[in-house]
Parts: C-alpha cells; sequence; structure tokens
C-alpha cells in the first residue's frame, strides 16, 4: 500500500469525511530537504468533516496530525492541511 494509500485509509477512519482529497506534491521539491526518490513525502490534504464543528484551526491541525502520526513518524515531510465543516464548504461553494 502505498503513502497515499495509508493517509486516505486513516482519515476516513479518523473523520469520516464528506469530501476527502490527498495529493502527492513530492516531484516539485525535488532536489530539496525531505525529498526522497519516489516521492510520497509532500502531501497536500482536504478534508471535509463535522468533527471540525467547533473546534479551531488549530485543534483542527492537531486532529490531523494525529491520525497521520504514524505516516509523519515514517517520512513524511511536509504536509499541507485544509480542514473544513460541511457547512464552510456549502457556504464557500467548494466541494459540494
Amino acid at each position: 500500500m502505498s503513502v497515499r494509500e495509508r493517509i486516505i485509509k486513516a482519515l476516513e477512519e479518523a473523520f469520516s469525511p464528506f469530501f476527502l482529497q490527498v495529493d502527492d506534491f513530492s516531484e516539485k521539491h525535488i532536489g530539496h530537504s525531505g525529498y526522497r526518490d519516489g516521492g510520497e513525502s509532500h502531501f497536500e490534504v482536504i478534508v471535509v468533516s463535522d468533527l471540525f464543528v467547533d473546534k479551531s484551526l488549530t485543534e483542527r491541525h492537531r486532529m490531523i496530525y494525529h491520525a497521520l502520526d504514524e505516516e509523519i513518524r515514517g517520512g513524511v515531510h511536509a504536509l499541507k492541511i485544509k480542514t473544513l465543516t460541511v457547512e464552510e464548504a456549502k457556504t464557500r461553494k467548494m466541494f459540494i
């Protein structure tokens, strides 16, 4: 199973997201710190879940980092995170 697939699985299990997108943007960092051959070191995640209701941005990001702790310790170098509730996504006309 790829790192991306493990990230998707962990986020689905932790958040039962209404919308989930996981992109590997490692190739943009070839030659930079943290890049490894074959990629799978730099990811962007977008998670839309009502588990974020009444949570600050910091709390939401901590929740993501907690869910992905094993992958981060295993070599994910960079993680770009966007978290929204379903209502926030609807208000912004994003992903819905």
